[in-house]
């Protein structure tokens, strides 16, 4: 899990505005607690996790952000299905030299600030009843944005 850092209310990395003293990352949380009542909500799991993971960036090395961003627009630009997704995924992923996730702490791994027009604030403020929606204007705005 990437922790986020808040300063004077937004996430450092992503932009995200604090909600109701909730952080970026615990606001993170709230949706992924959503998705165990709603399998509706939890078929998009891989796009929740995904928009989250692409908006910080912190949380890979290079070369496994990388292979993120190749996954995610290939998975949104051809609207592969979950089990599609996890096949690409682990055929992207297998037999790697280097690592995919960043092995700093995460507190203390350098945290590069990119405004995004849409963040987990925006899905959080929605509210659980607007969710998936909320999730796959989420991944559009970021589609467009990369």
């Amino acid at each position: 899990m990437i922790e986020s850092i808040m300063e004077a209310g937004h996430c450092i990395e992503c932009g995200a505005k604090e909600q109701g003293g909730l952080s970026c990352s615990e606001q993170f949380e709230y949706l992924l607690v959503w998705e165990h009542g709603d399998p509706q909500l939890y078929a998009l799991h891989f796009w929740t996790v995904g928009n989250y993971m692409i908006q910080h960036r912190s949380g890979y090395t290079t070369e496994g952000y990388d292979l993120l961003k190749k996954l995610y627009c290939e998975a949104c630009d051809n609207n592969w299905s979950n089990s599609h997704i996890l096949r690409m995924n682990q055929k992207l992923t297998a037999n790697k030299s280097f690592k995919i996730t960043n092995p700093v702490p995460s507190l203390d791994r350098e945290r590069i600030f990119r405004q995004w027009t849409f963040t987990v604030s925006d899905v959080y403020v929605a509210g659980e009843a607007n969710a998936i929606e909320s999730v796959l204007k989420w991944r559009n705005h970021i589609r467009t944005e990369l």
